[in-house]
């Protein structure tokens, strides 16, 4: 009996031991995709939440991997304190920029450049709370361009409005021009009306002493 009861306690704990993980885990929320222009910088954001209070013993890992799949490389490290990585790509180019007691862990990158195409991971524990989700952020960055977008979209939209007001002088001279010549037309037709009239007025007192 005694062993029945120890397998059957077994199998109840062993059914509540996801549900013990999930409340205990750390959940970690960052961004899918970040562009960025090349030679700038950028804060790269990663937030937690957690079922335990903020540990002095919380530790906060960033990773990289290049778009080739090569292996992960060391970002930043934070426990108790912030250190930065004393060799490899992101040394002297990344800094902290987090507050673990507002559950911000987030980082900088400065002056990227496009070998920093690629994902970055961000791992955070709480004891006891040391498992749970790792949050992914993949940066482009891109080259720099002669026009920005707003600089393009105010352009296009500054050529449309010039197109327009163009287009409708266009119509206004050239219904202007249309009335003009009718009017001409109608001036002449008055004016050729007007020395028939004359004409036939003449005519008739011409011919009216040879009728008396």
């Amino acid at each position: 009996m005694r062993g029945r009861a120890w397998a059957g306690a077994v199998l109840v704990l062993g059914a509540q031991l996801p549900a013990l993980w999930l409340a205990a885990a750390v959940e970690v929320y960052t961004s899918e995709e970040v562009v960025a222009v090349n030679g700038t910088n950028q804060r790269l954001k990663c937030t937690f939440s957690s079922s335990s209070p903020v540990s002095p013993q919380l530790s906060v890992t960033w990773n990289f991997q290049p778009e080739d799949l090569s292996s992960h490389e060391p970002v930043f490290y934070y426990l108790k304190e912030p250190y930065k990585p004393t060799s490899g790509r992101f040394k002297d180019r990344v800094t902290w920029d987090g507050n673990v007691e507002r559950k911000d862990v987030s980082i900088i990158i400065w002056n990227l450049q496009p070998t920093d195409n690629g994902t970055f991971t961000c791992q955070v524990t709480n004891w006891p709370d040391v498992y749970g989700s790792i949050g992914e952020v993949r940066l482009r960055v891109v080259q720099k361009v002669s026009f920005s977008e707003i600089h393009f979209l105010a352009v296009a939209i500054g050529s449309a409005s010039v197109l327009m007001i163009v287009v409708v002088l266009a119509v206004i001279i050239c219904r202007q021009r249309r009335q003009k010549a009718q009017e001409k037309r109608t001036g002449a037709s008055d004016t050729e009306l007007k020395e028939k009239e004359s004409l036939k007025m003449r005519e008739e007192k011409e011919t009216s002493p040879l009728e008396d």
